[in-house]
Parts: C-alpha cells; sequence; structure tokens
C-alpha cells in the first residue's frame, strides 16, 4: 500500500511532485546539511497521494471545480465568494482513518511522549518554484500541541489551497487548480518564542547585489518580520572577506510569542532596553551567514532563509529556505536608472523598495476587502500587508505602509510584482489623505519618500551590452551615500576615483568628531542629550564615530571590491563643520572658509586633530579588519609639501603608514602650489587627483560662489588648462597615476580629449554623467590616437 507520509530524512529536491516545493527543500536541507553543521530541525510531510484520498473520501472534486467553473474570471467580483464556499467545503470534511492513523504514528515518533510544540505548514506542489513562487500563497500554523489539534490543523491548511490569493495565483500562472496538490509539513518547532528569528537573502533584495547576506532579526517568533509588524535588525556581511559590514538597530517593539492556554499565539511588548539591544552577536551573525552561503552554493542560486535562535538549548537553526525569485529572472543586461525631476512637500518617510519612481492616487486601505476601490495604477497606502492583500497588488502602481522592515511580506510582494513601496513610514496613513495626488520615489537611496502631487521624473534604460571600457583611461565614479552603491555598482566603471567623507558623516553620524572626544566638557545641555541618545549602544562616544564612518565606507568598499576606492578625508568648510552636532563649539568663525581651516592644515593641528584620529582608526578598521584593501586615502587641500609630510606621519602613528598592508595615500591636486611642487609631492605620495572646481578658482582668483562674476569661472581657462597638464606631465615623470574628478569632465566634452591628449590615468564622473562620460573617453581616446 502507498504511504501518505514522507520522513525529511527521504525527501530530496526531486520531490517536489509529492511534497511541494517547501517541504521538498526542507528534506533536502535537513539531508544534505545534517552532517555539515548547519541545525535543520527534523519533521516529516503528508504527501499529494494523501490529498488526492482526501478529496476523494469526501467527495469533494466536482463540487470544488463546479466553483471554480462559476469564477467571473473578468472582474473577480465573486473571488471572495467562491473561495469561502471552497474552503466551507474542506473544513467539514474530516481526514480519511488511514492517513490519519499513520499522521499520528509519525507525529509520535517525531515528538515522543511530551507535548512538544510542532510547526505546521502547506507546501503547494507549484510553489516555491524558481518561476513560481509567491510568498505566503497558503497557510501556515505555528504551536500546534496535541493529535486533535493536528489533524485539525492539516485540515486547515488542505483549505487554504483556496484562499483567494491562491486561488488567482494559479489562475494567474495558469496552473489548473485539479492539478495541483497541498502537501502539509510537520516540523519540531524551534523554541524562537523564547529568544529571536529572522530571515537571510544571499543578496542584496533591493538592488541584487550578490557579493553580500542580508540579515534581519526579532525578538520572538518570525511571523511579525513577515508580516512587516515590527522593525528588525538589520546586518550585512561581506561574502569575499566573511566581514559584516554594516549593522542596525530595528526597533523590535513587540514580540510573538506562545500564549498560556492551548495553541494560541499572543504579541506582548518588548522593553525599551532589550529594543535597543540586537538580536544576535556578530559570531551569530556570521555563523548564518556561512550557512546561507553553503546553502546558496548546494542550490546554485541565491536563497531566501528563515532561521530561528532556540531559547531553550540556545542553538541557531534553519527551518526554510527558497529560491530568491525577483533578481534570479532579472535581464541585466539592461540597466533602468530613475530620476525625480522635481521636489515638492513631504509627506512621509520610510525604507525604500526598488529604485522607482510612481506618480498616481493615494488610496487608504484598512483591509484587503477595500480592494473595489482602487483602479489600475493608484497607489495603496495601509497600515500593513498580509499575504491576504496579494490580490490588490495587481492593480496597485505602488505601496506605502506604516510598518514593516525590507524583509516584511509588503516589501516581499512588492519586489515581486514589480512595483514600487515605501515601508515603515509609521504615519503614512494620517499623513496622506485619500484621494491625494501623491509621488513615490525610490530613487533616493534607502529612503523612500513621499511627497505631494504629481511630479515630472523620467527613466533612463540602457543596453549594457554596448558598453564598452576604454583601455587607456579608467572610468571612474565619484560617490558619497553608501545606500546608493550596491546599485551604482552594475554601472561599467573602474572604481570609486572619489568617495566624499563629508556625506558619510553628515548623514549616518551627524556629530563632530571632538564633540564625542571632549564630550565631558560639552557647554549645550541639549547638545549633550542628543548624542546620549544617539550613541547610547555604543562602549563610548568616539567608538560610535567610528562604527557608523567604518560601515558606510565599508558598504561602498564592498560594492566595488576589488576595484579601488578612493576615500577623500573629510573636507568640511569651518562653516559646514560647525553645523554638525555639538560643532560650533569647537570651530572658529572665518570671514572665508573656503579658504580658512580645511583640509590638510586641520589633521595635525590641536583643534582637531583627535577627530582626525577618528577617521583614521575608521579607514583602519575597514582596510585592517574588514579586508578592505581596496581602499585608498586620499588628502585634500595640501598646501604645502611640508604639511603632507607632517600628516603622512601622524597617519604612520595611527597605524596607516604608507605601504603597510598596502596602503597607498593619494593627494588632491587643487591649489596651484600643489602643482608648482608637484615633483616633491610625487615622491612622499602615491598618486594624484586633480580637483578642477578649487583648482579653476584658486588660479583665477574667483569665488566659485561669488554670482556677481560668476561667467569668469571656466575650468577650460588656458592658465586652468596649462596648470592640468602641468600635473600630469610631473606625475609621468614620477611614474605614479593621475586621476580628474572635477565636475569639468561631465559638463564639457572637450575637456574628455584634452585629459585624454595629456595622459590622464582615470576621469571620475558623477553617476548620472558616467555612461555619457564613458562615450567621450572613447571618442577622445580614438582622436587623440589619431593624430
Amino acid at each position: 500500500m502507498e504511504s501518505f507520509i514522507m520522513h525529511f530524512a527521504e525527501i530530496r529536491l526531486n520531490n517536489i511532485p509529492q511534497v511541494g516545493g517547501k517541504n521538498a527543500s526542507l528534506g533536502e536541507l535537513y539531508q544534505v546539511f545534517k552532517g555539515d553543521g548547519i541545525n535543520v530541525p527534523d519533521g516529516f510531510a503528508t504527501n499529494a497521494f494523501a490529498f488526492w484520498v482526501f478529496l476523494d473520501y469526501n467527495n469533494l472534486w466536482e463540487p470544488l471545480a463546479q466553483l471554480m467553473r462559476e469564477l467571473d474570471r473578468k472582474e473577480w467580483s465573486n473571488l471572495a465568494e467562491k473561495g469561502a464556499a471552497a474552503r466551507k467545503l474542506m473544513l467539514n470534511a474530516s481526514l480519511p482513518e488511514e492517513v490519519s492513523i499513520e499522521l499520528l504514528a509519525a507525529y509520535r515518533k517525531l515528538c515522543g511522549d511530551e507535548s512538544w510544540p510542532v510547526a505546521v505548514r502547506s507546501s503547494a506542489t507549484a510553489e516555491d518554484l524558481p518561476d513560481a513562487s509567491f510568498a505566503g500563497q497558503h497557510e501556515s500554523f505555528l504551536n500546534i500541541r496535541g493529535e486533535d489539534a493536528l489533524i485539525r490543523t492539516v485540515i486547515q491548511c488542505y483549505a487554504s489551497l483556496y484562499t483567494d490569493r491562491a486561488i488567482k495565483y494559479r489562475e494567474d500562472h495558469g496552473f489548473k487548480h485539479e492539478k495541483v496538490a497541498l502537501s502539509v509539513g510537520i516540523q519540531r518547532m524551534v523554541r524562537s518564542d523564547l529568544s529571536a528569528s529572522g530571515v537571510c537573502f544571499t543578496l542584496d533584495p533591493d538592488s541584487g547585489f550578490r557579493n553580500v547576506v542580508l540579515v534581519n532579526g526579532i525578538w520572538g517568533l518570525g511571523e511579525n518580520i513577515v508580516q512587516g509588524a515590527v522593525v528588525p535588525d538589520e546586518y550585512l556581511v561581506f561574502k569575499p572577506t566573511h566581514t559584516i559590514i554594516r549593522k542596525r538597530v530595528g526597533s523590535k517593539d513587540k514580540m510573538l510569542c506562545f500564549g498560556e492556554h492551548g495553541n494560541a499565539l499572543e504579541n506582548i511588548p518588548v522593553s525599551v532596553s532589550k529594543q535597543k539591544e540586537m538580536v544576535l552577536t556578530d559570531q551569530e551573525v556570521l555563523q548564518l551567514a556561512e550557512w546561507a552561503v553553503k546553502i546558496e552554493s548546494h542550490y546554485g542560486l541565491p536563497m531566501d532563509i528563515e532561521w530561528a535562535k532556540d531559547g531553550v538549548n540556545g542553538q541557531l537553526y534553519i527551518v526554510q529556505a527558497r529560491p530568491e525569485t525577483v533578481h534570479s529572472r532579472e535581464d541585466s543586461r539592461y540597466l533602468s536608472t530613475w530620476h525625480l525631476e522635481k521636489k515638492s512637500e513631504v509627506l512621509a518617510k520610510g525604507i525604500a523598495i526598488g529604485s522607482k519612481v510612481v506618480a498616481g492616487t493615494a488610496r487608504i486601505l484598512s483591509s484587503p476587502a477595500d480592494a473595489w476601490q482602487i483602479k489600475a495604477g493608484d497607489i495603496v497606502v495601509t497600515n500593513t500587508t498580509s499575504p491576504d492583500w496579494d490580490p490588490v497588488f495587481k492593480k496597485a502602481g505602488a505601496l506605502v505602509t506604516n510598518t514593516g522592515g525590507r524583509t516584511s511580506h509588503a516589501a516581499i510582494v512588492a519586489r515581486e510584482s514589480g512595483i514600487a513601496a515605501v515601508v515603515g513610514c509609521k504615519d503614512a496613513t494620517t499623513a496622506i489623505r485619500d484621494g491625494q495626488a501623491i509621488t513615490v520615489s525610490c530613487c533616493e537611496g534607502d529612503t523612500g519618500i513621499v511627497y505631494e502631487g504629481i511630479l515630472p521624473f523620467r527613466e533612463d534604460k540602457k543596453d549594457l551590452d554596448t558598453v564598452s571600457l576604454p583601455e587607456h583611461v579608467l572610468p571612474m565614479l565619484i560617490i558619497s551615500d553608501p545606500a546608493q552603491a550596491f546599485r551604482l555598482s552594475f554601472y561599467p566603471n573602474a572604481g570609486v576615483g572619489l568617495l566624499r567623507m563629508e556625506f558619510i558623516i553628515a548623514s549616518f553620524i551627524g556629530v563632530h568628531p571632538m564633540a564625542l572626544v571632549k564630550f565631558n566638557e560639552l557647554k549645550d545641555a541639549g547638545v549633550r542629550e542628543k548624542i546620549e541618545q544617539l550613541t547610547s549602544s555604543y562602549p563610548d562616544k568616539p567608538a560610535y564615530f567610528i562604527d557608523r564612518l567604518s560601515q558606510g565606507i565599508a558598504t561602498i568598499a564592498a560594492a566595488f571590491y576589488p576595484k579601488q576606492v578612493v576615500v577623500r578625508m573629510s573636507d568640511f568648510k569651518t562653516n559646514e563643520y560647525a553645523a554638525l552636532l555639538g560643532g560650533k563649539q569647537f570651530e572658529p568663525v572665518e570671514p572665508n572658509p573656503m579658504l580658512g581651516f580645511r583640509g590638510a592644515s586641520r589633521y595635525c593641528h590641536d583643534l582637531y586633530k583627535d577627530g582626525f584620529r577618528l577617521e583614521c582608526a575608521a579607514i583602519k578598521k575597514v582596510r585592517d579588519e574588514m579586508g578592505f584593501t581596496n581602499v585608498k586615502v586620499m588628502i585634500p587641500f595640501c598646501r604645502t609639501v611640508r604639511e603632507g609630510e607632517q600628516v603622512l606621519k601622524y597617519m604612520a602613528g595611527l597605524g596607516l603608514e604608507r605601504g603597510q598592508n598596502g596602503l597607498e595615500v593619494y593627494v588632491m591636486i587643487e591649489i596651484p602650489a600643489n602643482v608648482i611642487m608637484g615633483e616633491k609631492l610625487a615622491a612622499i605620495f602615491d598618486g594624484f587627483s586633480i580637483g578642477s572646481n578649487d583648482l579653476t578658482q584658486l588660479t583665477l582668483g574667483i569665488d566659485r560662489d561669488a554670482t556677481q562674476i560668476a561667467e569668469l569661472f571656466d575650468e577650460k581657462d588656458p592658465a586652468v588648462l596649462e596648470m592640468i597638464a602641468d600635473t600630469i606631465r610631473k606625475a609621468h615623470e614620477k611614474i605614479i597615476p593621475v586621476g580628474f574628478c572635477g565636475q569639468a569632465a561631465s559638463d564639457f566634452p572637450e575637456m574628455a580629449l584634452y585629459l585624454v591628449k595629456q595622459g590622464i590615468t582615470s576621469i571620475s564622473y558623477m553617476p548620472d554623467a558616467l555612461l555619457k562620460g564613458i562615450e567621450q573617453i572613447h571618442m577622445a581616446d580614438i582622436a587623440a590616437h589619431a593624430v
């Protein structure tokens, strides 16, 4: 007699027709990795044969088929009615005795005499395939205890084959309803209700960048992270160096736990101190990342993995794994970039999902039952979403939610549906009016922004197969925002020629470094309180600066690894430093900050040298601890050779010595004195980078911000061009690289021709000018070599 049960120990991926993708994957994980140190809870699954017998025994074939024939496939007006009728038929049915006997025997073998809770999950035979996967089509149940409860739950899983969303999904994907069976997986529960749980992606789920593992975690059972009920902790691990490059603390203000009675679950509030505590240690994050990479290697595909930590034994477990289905299907030949051409009042902010811009009418919905209000292209604004919302996304142009993180249900479905989303806004449903015209922007980095009104935007699409890198001149990027790095890494490039540290300090740190070093000397009580809040999870105040800066730099270094990333040390002017939290106390007031206390002059000065020490500590951490030896350092606004020597000596004393661990230190050429003393600067630095904005300003004696004489500011002036040519010549004489990172190369095609003719080594561009810049270098290269 054919069995109704298959144990994980006898299930592999080729058993998808019998147990569906989810259970086949669990069996694969259990068998392949059990002896490889990866913990996978044991379990078993009812097979498709058991489901067919269930339908036979209860005479359900024809009634179900009739309900599906009656579906309104044009307007879907009766989808909810027919789905409810189908589920009622199944919930009123009973499990055949022969199926029950084998099911309960397997349950007793799995759990023994103890009343150990199990997870009961649905796995359709057409679910979780690379070409047919959708988050949460069928039901899963946690904390199931006892034989009667198990039998009831198996029937509930069977009935979930006819949820509204599952019916619609099969219709959309061409699956015949009567050909899809439902397997039920029964797995020993990991007691994450007493600890933590979360998800891993073996790529960045928004950009598709494959060199990282994203780990999210929350307190308690994992349903809160899927439903987007809480904002999780986030960790980013770089695969090649196996190091954590980014950590963010989520709010995690509630946790889902077992209820006191029966099989119930309940959300309980989390204390403020526990909210600030990260759910995983660094060692645990790296262990999960290592497991995730092994699983990805076995499957040969990017993976979406669920993990849980047992609060009883303290062990980590993998409880599910499925192929990631968005970026694995993308055509990587084409690069689409979205550009918002105008901005307006900001209505809400949250986490950006994707990189699109969408404009349309806002529809405030409280439940999927309100979906009738939506017209094609409307922007759905709601508190949170669940799998019941999936049919709604077929019409929506974009999604905005109050709750959720990057791995919430809303985020996952938005990616799979190809729509823009901003999740975790907190106040979107109150800040946005129903029927209001809005624009959803996800093209501005990690932060998604909802603007008032219909704003103009454009999409640029480029066939990357038509782009080749020039042979003689390296096209590089100018970049400052870590949130853009993974997306920009897909552009054709030779690395980053200029990473501006100032943006990271202003946006990701926000505090003047000296206010952290001399925190106890701060006079402003309000500033002290704000800094205390920002640094509350750090052992000391300077550690906050070092950690945040190193994470920002490491994210960009990882995105372009192993290509070079040239990091310019901070080059704020005194008025800009003063604008940082606590900065006014430590900055002099200058009549002309552009020509004042900036650049190299600050680094060894008593007023700032302790702040520069923190910058160097962040660079050292990135290079020596995280392994990003592709990072080079650049010193800006170095007025004299002696000043350059002092800075290099001070850096060496801080552990950043030229040549040590391959460290190269460049200098910006932006002062006429730099050009005149080029030979001597080339003897102490490893490379030059020409900053045409300051070089033009100081060569022509023009304040580049002076509107009255703005027309005289010209990077193509013969005097400026002579300075550039002289710099390139001196660099070649000393056999060191010389790059150009000024705006002129982006603005003027003739500048590229001039630079190529002079023998420039690299030209760095802003992202929106890079592809055009590559074309210009190619044309200039042809022209230069034709002469």
